[in-house]
């Protein structure tokens, strides 16, 4: 009782204190041990002492003034009885000291003749650590929620003590495992704050997979699996934390949306990189698997009907208190679908969505300078006739994109031994990187849309997609089909051919 009286006035003190000059501590981390072993911090100096596999381990670290929450008594200043003991101060080089390890002691007093515990404190001492840990995974996880909206997030990312990583994650966890475990029993928004930047920070990168305007994706190995690591340039800051957030979105993760893991950066003193760290899947995405493969008619059909089954869930609003806001892509096109190993696809690339908020009719669009791809824009979009109020008006824009989506795919599937080379939608009227003038010429005063070929009514699987586009592209975004309907469509279409999706 009486150090937490000590620990309330140290913190008053420093509060009241907190535009004096910087605190120096002693620094064990490994930073600190390339430099001068000291580090420089506005909020307190930390001393931890452990007992792990039999080895005691001390360090000694800064924690920033942001991170000395909550107010009185800070959750990073506290132990863990019998595992960890912690000790938190604030004045220069106070965290010199060395403390006493709880399992070591109690050893010592076995050695002396002390009479062991019984079970009632056995148990007291197992049950306080479980205790702290769930408590302290609920402050996390609601910090997080609270401040997700907040573009402090990279502060919120800073570097963390490692010699805790052990009371938050077991070391024979898979990633499966991780996210089956908060998806069942959190709030199903995705892995607590602590335990992503714990996953990001020990993954190492393979090669390089991909390029794009917002930087580079890689493969990446964590615990002997496969992750794919968007990496963001610095400069690419809201895109990165626009995308992680609406991933984050609770009740989002689906079997035909991309499986989100991780949100980190990575400051090595020179620059930034921001991470964005996800499933990986080997064939990439539609637009690399359509160019190097035809497909048949079990495997168009699979190919669209699980992307209509990822933009159902995407722009359906599941009402609740676990309940999901719907959700836009506004960036829809092959190169923004992933094909998973089983052949159907995810739907990734979430930085340019919105949320509609129905509670008060409002929509959630980022401050971000970029449009979406101009080949797949929407008629409305490209002569600026969409109602930007009206969610449904960006639902309707993406049924637009999907439509093309299912252009290039229908034009790659293999009947009777006749298919054609992979064309981009448009490729005949306008060129390789089309402006928006371009494009508005094309779709809007022209009304031109894809060729659909005569020999595609010789096949039911061929006659149905055909019609399923037409009704996606549509002048009229308010007489497009929705998603589910087109769900529903190729549902029966599957059940029809005898696929088994």
């Amino acid at each position: 009782m009486a150090n937490t009286r000590v620990l309330s006035a140290a913190v008053i003190h420093a509060v009241l204190w907190g535009a004096c000059d910087a605190l120096w501590c002693n620094c064990t981390t490994i930073q600190c041990r390339k430099t001068s072993l000291q580090c420089e911090t506005d909020g307190a100096c930390m001393t931890s002492t452990s007992f792990i596999d039999s080895q005691e381990q001390h360090v000694r670290a800064c924690i920033n003034q942001d991170d000395l929450v909550p107010p009185g008594q800070p959750f990073f200043c506290l132990g863990a009885a019998g595992l960890l003991n912690i000790y938190c101060c604030y004045t220069d080089y106070c965290n010199s000291i060395d403390l006493q390890v709880p399992f070591a002691t109690s050893r010592a007093g076995l050695e002396a003749g002390v009479e062991p515990w019984g079970p009632v404190e056995l148990m007291a001492v197992i049950a306080g650590p479980v205790f702290l840990l769930c408590v302290l995974l609920m402050v996390g996880v609601f910090i997080f929620q609270y401040h997700q909206r907040a573009y402090s997030h990279r502060q919120r990312l800073e570097v963390e003590d490692t010699s805790c990583d052990h009371l938050y994650m077991a070391k024979d966890k898979t990633l499966q495992d991780l996210i089956y475990d908060m998806s069942t029993s959190g709030s199903g928004s995705g892995l607590p704050l602590f335990v992503q930047r714990t996953v990001a920070r020990t993954i190492v990168l393979q090669e390089i997979i991909g390029k794009g305007r917002f930087g580079e994706v890689w493969r990446g190995r964590w615990r002997g699996g496969d992750v794919a690591v968007k990496i963001f340039s610095s400069r690419e800051e809201r895109s990165w934390f626009r995308e992680a957030e609406i991933y984050q979105t609770i009740m989002l993760r689906h079997e035909n949306i991309l499986g989100f893991i991780a949100a980190d950066n990575k400051d090595n003193g020179t620059w930034t990189q921001l991470w964005l760290v996800s499933d990986y899947h080997e064939h990439g995405s539609l637009f690399d698997y359509l160019n190097r493969y035809s497909v048949t008619i079990e495997g168009m059909i699979k190919l669209a009907l699980s992307a209509a089954s990822g933009l159902a869930h995407l722009h359906m609003e599941i009402l609740g208190t676990q309940g999901k806001p719907g959700i836009a892509h506004r960036d829809l096109k092959s190169k923004n679908i992933l094909v998973k190993k089983n052949c159907t696809c995810a739907i990734a690339d979430l930085g340019l969505a919105v949320r509609h908020d129905s509670s008060s009719d409002t929509i959630d669009i980022a401050p971000n300078q970029r449009v979406g791809t101009k080949r797949y824009m929407a008629p409305e979009v490209l002569d600026e006739s969409i109602n930007m109020m009206h969610f449904d008006s960006f639902k309707c824009a993406d049924i637009y994109a999907l439509g093309l989506v299912y252009w290039e795919i229908a034009r790659r599937c293999n009947s009777g031994g006749v298919h054609e080379d992979y064309q981009l939608p448009f490729y005949d009227l306008v060129p390789s990187d089309p402006s928006i003038e371009e494009m508005r010429k094309v779709v809007c005063d022209q009304k031109l849309r894809p060729n659909v070929p005569n020999w595609w009514q010789s096949y039911e699987a061929l006659r149905v997609m055909g019609k399923i586009m037409r009704e996606c592209l549509y002048s009229n975004g308010a007489a497009r089909l929705t998603a589910l309907r087109i769900k529903k469509t190729l549902s029966q279409l599957s059940v029809q051919e005898d696929i088994k999706v």
